[in-house]
């Protein structure tokens, strides 16, 4: 089916979503959060900042906050989607950064590969420009069609002593995050429970269509791989559950009887 669906046309999915929103079916979404109180990170048996886990919804249940709605087509594609710029380090204040490593790597090199992108000055894009007023040190250089926006009469950084520069606004500040201990490398793979969740998706969420369709995908993505990785993999699966391994195990040999019959 995916074969004839991009054989057709490669945008189907952007298609369908383009004819919707003109023909006023507008997709929606209901956004919902998890929150954590921070001291109960320390307490949790697998690590809360892994985005390989999931905090399970017994323990912490889905808040809804909102519904995100698309409802309107961009009127030009180059300058309102080629040139938009997502980034985490654009925040609101009273959000802080959590240790994600993922997260913290990401809130460095968004902004980054959208200044070579892009350019220097691209946040300050129509598509791209806040919708409230924004003082930053970010001034002069290739781009700057606005003039300067620091909020300053002359000097640009802070501290400063000339009368009317720049000052710091400490209402705005990022939160405190809690640490103790010595700060050094961490192998985050040390004490940290890697097999309970997927073992409880794969023997209490998953049904047996699904584990089926799971055990070929594998058995198929393993196909010219060495047969001493093939092992030391299914023996990862093994760990999770006996009958996920198994049924790795049986997929592989499905493909290889199919293989020798077609041969």
């Amino acid at each position: 089916e995916a074969a004839q669906i991009v054989g057709r046309t490669r945008e189907g999915y952007q298609e369908a979503l383009f004819g919707a929103i003109e023909e006023g079916r507008f997709p929606r979404w209901r956004l919902m959060v998890q929150i954590m109180p921070e001291a109960e990170a320390e307490t949790t048996p697998y690590n809360p900042f892994d985005l390989t886990k999931v905090w399970p919804h017994g323990d912490y249940p889905l808040i809804e906050v909102g519904v995100m709605e698309l409802k309107l087509n961009a009127d030009n594609y180059f300058a309102q989607i080629e040139q938009l710029a997502f980034s985490p380090s654009n925040k609101v204040p009273g959000i802080g950064y959590s240790p994600d490593k993922m997260l913290q790597a990401r809130v460095f090199s968004y902004a980054d590969a959208h200044r070579y992108r892009l350019g220097t000055h691209y946040e300050a894009l129509p598509v791209n420009a806040p919708r409230c007023p924004v003082h930053h040190y970010h001034k002069d250089g290739q781009m700057n069609f606005f003039g300067h926006r620091t909020g300053a009469v002359d000097a640009y950084y802070e501290p400063n002593s000339v009368p009317g520069a720049a000052v710091e606004d400490p209402t705005v500040a990022e939160p405190p995050l809690r640490i103790s201990g010595d700060a050094a490398r961490w192998n985050h793979r040390e004490g940290n429970d890697d097999y309970s969740q997927p073992r409880a998706l794969h023997d209490r969420v998953m049904n047996d269509e699904q584990r089926a369709r799971l055990y070929m995908n594998i058995a198929e993505a393993m196909a010219g791989v060495p047969e001493d990785v093939v092992a030391r993999a299914i023996g990862q699966f093994d760990l999770v559950s006996p009958a996920y391994g198994d049924g790795i195990r049986a997929a592989r040999a499905a493909l290889l009887g199919a293989k020798q019959a077609a041969e």
